[in-house]
């Protein structure tokens, strides 16, 4: 006898996949335009059993994920106010989520993780996304010794998790040099910044890969844009963990302090509302 179909509502919505422009922890204590679209955004989807965050700051040699059931809020940085470094997010773990990872990234080896934790690009988002922290949250660490394209691929390789009800948030920013920012509150963005945003942007909105995962070949201003590439990687696990019948929406956008890219982005399947808006109450 074959197994029954399972019932609609006993199955899993396949979760959106999403890339999110951290920029500044100080937007963890900040109400602002970007952490609006960040918390409509939560608003939005479907309550997920899991989130596998890649956030720019965990950037290895080999592949990690985090296997711990409660990790510990990590604040790697300096030089902010005392409130920031008080924060915590006590979301769980999942260590069941991290042998997953382990199983979909197979062959290549991925090591269970400790020690690490939930480091600002991830927690000083997720504050806003999912403010009661009782999601689990895992993070897949950021291999430096592999080229873009493997960083596309895995996040196609990761893409099942979505119909597992599993949220793939990748961390970054599109933009991040911070040697050339502009420290003001209303500094104009670089016209080079602007212009790789831009076509970030645009080859997002068309799901063209080859644009993202060779942006090296945008000449000076991809030089200036991403002067090292931790910040850019997440944007290609988001973008490959993408489908062909997900439609793509602009969560927010624009540029702080002159060379941070705020460029968030969010892809589900076309029947679905936008997701730059929040679901009715």
């Amino acid at each position: 006898m074959s197994a029954p179909t399972p019932s609609p509502s006993s199955t899993p919505a396949r979760m959106p996949v999403a890339f999110i422009g951290h920029g500044s922890p100080m937007n963890a204590l900040e109400e602002n335009r970007h952490t609006l679209a960040w918390r409509q955004f939560g608003a939005a989807i479907p309550r997920p059993s899991a989130v596998l965050a890649v956030s720019a700051h965990w950037y290895t040699r080999g592949l990690a994920v985090t296997a711990m059931e409660h990790p510990r809020t990590i604040h790697d940085f300096g030089g902010f106010p005392d409130e920031l470094f008080a924060m915590q997010y006590p979301a769980p773990g999942s260590p069941a989520l991290a042998r997953r990872v382990q199983e979909l990234l197979a062959p290549d080896p991925v090591a269970k993780d400790f020690s690490w934790g939930l480091d600002h690009g991830s927690w000083s988002v997720l504050v806003h996304v999912f403010p009661q922290h009782d999601v689990p949250v895992v993070q897949l660490s950021i291999d430096a010794t592999r080229p873009p394209a493997f960083h596309y691929a895995a996040g196609e390789r990761l893409a099942p998790l979505r119909d597992e009800g599993v949220l793939i948030l990748g961390l970054g920013n599109v933009v991040h040099n911070l040697r050339t920012a502009r420290w003001g509150p209303a500094a104009a963005p670089y016209d080079w910044a602007a212009r790789f945003e831009a076509l970030v942007r645009d080859a997002l909105l068309r799901k063209e890969a080859a644009p993202l995962i060779e942006w090296d070949r945008a000449g000076e201003a991809a030089k200036l844009s991403v002067p090292t590439p931790e910040h850019y990687l997440p944007l290609l696990y988001a973008a490959g963990a993408q489908r062909p019948d997900d439609g793509v929406s602009i969560l927010t956008e624009g540029i702080d302090l002159g060379s941070v890219s705020m460029l968030s982005f969010a892809a589900a399947p076309a029947q679905k509302r936008d997701l730059s808006e929040p679901r009715p109450a």
